[in-house]
C-alpha cells in the first residue's frame, strides 16, 4: 500500500536506479503466494503509464508460468533449439570468480555479492550479471540458472528459466543474440554516482564516481589516494569485454 501510495508514479523511471529503492519489492510474496498477482493489479491499476508499465510486469509473471507449463523441457533445453548447438566454453574457474563476486567489474561482483549475502538482487543487476556469465564468459546459461535458483529468496523455476533464456537469447522471446550488455556503460548509466557499488564492493569506496565503475581505468595516484592495488585489494578484470563481445557474437552466429 505504501509503495502504490508514494512510489508507482515513478516506476518507469526509477525502476533501473540502483541507488534508491523503486521497485515493488512483492516477488517473494508472488513466488510464495502471500498475495495473488489479480490482487495487486487491482491495487495498482493502469490508469497511468507508470501503472500500467508494472501490470505488464505481472504479465510477462504469467506467461512465464504458462511457457514452462506447456514447454516444461525448457529448464534444460533452449526454446529455440538451434542454439543447443552453442559450443559453450569449460570455464571453471571464471564460473567461481562469478559466483564468489571477483570477476574485476565492480557492477557484476556488487550483484553477485549481494546475492550470496541477502538471496536478493535487483533486476537490472541480474541482467548485467548473467549477461556477463553467458556472453562475456561464453558459459552455459544453465549453470547460472541452477546457482540463481538455489540463492535467490524469490527463486521461482518459471520466471528464472525464462529470464535467464531471455538474456543468452535462447528463448521465444528472446533479446536477438547480439545484444551483449556491457558491464561498464550499464553500471555507468543505472548508479552513476556509484551508491550500489559503495555498498557491495566496499574496497572501492575511496574511487571517484566516474572511474569506480571501471577502476582499471583510474591512475596510480587516483588508485593509491583511495588504497586500491589492482591485483591485491580488488582483481583484474578476468575478461576484455570488447574481445568478449566480438566472440559471442561469433559463437552465436556459428
Amino acid at each position: 500500500a505504501r509503495w502504490v501510495e508514494e512510489q508507482v508514479e515513478e516506476y518507469t523511471s526509477g525502476r533501473d536506479d540502483l541507488s534508491r529503492s523503486a521497485t515493488s519489492r512483492l516477488s517473494v510474496a508472488l513466488r510464495f503466494g502471500t498475495i495473488s498477482p489479480r490482487e495487486v493489479v487491482a491495487a495498482v491499476g493502469d490508469s497511468s503509464a507508470d501503472r500500467a508499465a508494472f501490470a505488464r510486469q505481472l504479465a510477462w509473471r504469467d506467461w512465464y508460468a504458462h511457457l514452462l507449463h506447456e514447454r516444461p523441457d525448457m529448464v534444460r533445453a533452449a526454446v529455440r533449439p538451434e542454439y543447443d548447438r552453442i559450443e559453450w566454453r569449460e570455464d571453471p574457474e571464471g564460473l567461481l570468480a562469478w559466483k564468489e563476486g571477483r570477476t574485476g567489474y565492480p557492477i557484476v561482483d556488487a550483484g553477485m555479492r549481494e546475492l550470496a549475502a541477502t538471496g536478493s538482487m535487483h533486476n537490472r543487476v541480474r541482467m548485467i550479471t548473467a549477461s556477463f556469465l553467458v556472453k562475456d564468459l561464453l558459459v552455459d546459461w544453465r549453470l547460472g540458472e541452477r546457482h540463481f535458483r538455489r540463492l535467490l529468496v524469490d527463486a521461482d523455476v518459471s520466471q528464472n528459466v525464462g529470464n535467464w533464456q531471455w538474456v543468452a537469447g535462447t528463448g521465444p522471446d528472446a533479446a536477438p543474440y547480439f545484444r551483449v550488455f556491457n558491464p561498464v556503460s550499464q553500471s555507468r548509466a543505472h548508479d552513476p554516482s556509484g551508491v550500489y557499488l559503495r555498498e557491495w564492493v566496499p574496497e572501492l569506496s575511496g574511487l571517484a564516481d566516474d572511474v569506480i565503475h571501471a577502476p582499471w581505468e583510474a591512475g596510480p595516484l587516483e588508485l593509491a589516494a583511495a588504497g586500491v592495488e589492482l591485483g591485491r585489494d580488488y582483481p583484474l578484470p578476468i575478461v576484455e569485454h570488447a574481445a568478449a563481445r566480438v566472440r559471442a557474437i561469433a559463437t552465436y552466429r556459428a
